[in-house]
């Protein structure tokens, strides 16, 4: 029995749906996003995108250098809602 690998584990995104799509000809990290979701999670990509580029270099048959990474937009790291809420009231 072959185990399913989770790539995306924050938004339980398997290698093979990852896969799938590249042979569809989705070969950017930012199509795969949009498609899949992943990188959308908690760690906003910092555990899966890196192995998805492998995949895309591997499936796609891409070097390295032409993969691009999505632009990291804030808050990198979450921020707790009671910190917002607090900001307003110092002002």
């Amino acid at each position: 029995m072959k185990k399913e690998v989770i790539i995306c584990r924050c938004e339980e995104i398997s290698e093979e749906e990852i896969v799938k799509v590249i042979k569809q000809g989705y070969t950017s990290l930012n199509e795969i996003k949009r498609l899949l979701r992943c990188g959308m999670g908690h760690c906003q990509g910092r555990s899966c995108l890196p192995v998805i580029a492998r995949l895309i270099c591997k499936y796609a048959h891409k070097s390295p250098s032409e993969i691009k990474f999505p632009t990291s937009r804030p808050p990198l790291k979450p921020i707790p809602l009671d910190v917002l809420a607090q900001y307003n009231k110092k002002s």
